[in-house]
């Protein structure tokens, strides 16, 4: 079966992996198996770039057994001050070698204010390498990391731009640090669910995000970014695997007690 992030009944909890080399990558993947992952994330921007090789990642995929597998290409840590074009070439290394999900920043080949270009010419290089990395059998997702909180509409409004563009999946990342900007990411991440064509992935940073972390994907984001723990490298406001396996239990014995 193929692996994908598409049509799944329930969000699936996806476990990031920030790591140097591959074996701290093979001892997360470990980790992540045993808590009872749905899928992986793997940021390449942290391995080490004499470990970005065609064999590696096959090799760190089939440990991965039959579950899709996401991949970030950002522009900080080992890829500061690469190339954008270095960065497109690193996600379709990445597909050939068996990548499902690959994540094509909204601002890519001309850096812009909401992680998202306007730039004609620009656009038109992310279709071309949507076009590139959709013929290699992999998904797309776009992504916007916006360091401020929006309002819905306007959430709304960017991932209509990446859907326009060619996504398979919507990703936004804001911030919120009141009652009252979390309650209305909440808001967003329904009115994403209610007038998006595509799935999405919606998340919040800030010091009112837990909630958000944890209750958008019940409300219609597609995946829950999870880790196995929290270490030096990882991303503190993704929830530990075990955590949200909690959260969904409880809601499913909260169902079954309603029966």
């Amino acid at each position: 079966m193929k692996r994908t992030f598409l049509g799944h009944p329930r969000p699936l909890l996806t476990a990031m992996i920030q790591a140097e080399t591959p074996e701290d990558v093979m001892a997360a993947v470990g980790k992540a198996l045993a808590e009872g992952c749905d899928a992986f994330g793997l940021q390449l921007c942290k391995l080490k770039p004499h470990y970005r090789t065609k064999n590696t990642y096959q090799s760190l995929f089939e440990l991965m057994e039959d579950r899709p597998i996401y991949i970030t290409n950002y522009r900080h840590a080992y890829n500061a001050g690469l190339p954008e074009e270095e960065l497109a070439e690193g996600l379709v290394a990445a597909a050939q070698a068996g990548a499902t999900l690959c994540d094509v920043i909204g601002d890519l080949f001309d850096p812009s204010p909401f992680e998202l270009t306007e730039n004609p010419l620009a656009v038109a290089r992310q279709r071309e390498l949507i076009d590139r990395i959709h013929s290699l059998g992999a998904e797309v997702l776009i992504s916007s990391h916006i360091d401020s909180f929006l309002p819905a509409e306007k959430v709304l409004q960017i991932a209509f731009a990446q859907q326009e563009r060619g996504a398979d999946i919507a990703k936004i990342v804001t911030r919120a640090d009141s009652q009252e900007e979390e309650i209305e990411n909440l808001r967003a991440t329904s009115l994403l669910k209610e007038k998006l064509q595509i799935p999405f992935l919606f998340l919040s940073n800030g010091s009112h995000y837990k909630l958000h972390r944890m209750i958008g994907p019940l409300l219609g984001s597609v995946m829950y970014l999870c880790v196995g723990q929290h270490d030096a490298l990882s991303t503190k406001t993704q929830p530990l695997l075990s955590s949200v396996r909690q959260v969904l239990d409880g809601f499913a014995h909260y169902d079954r007690k309603g029966e």
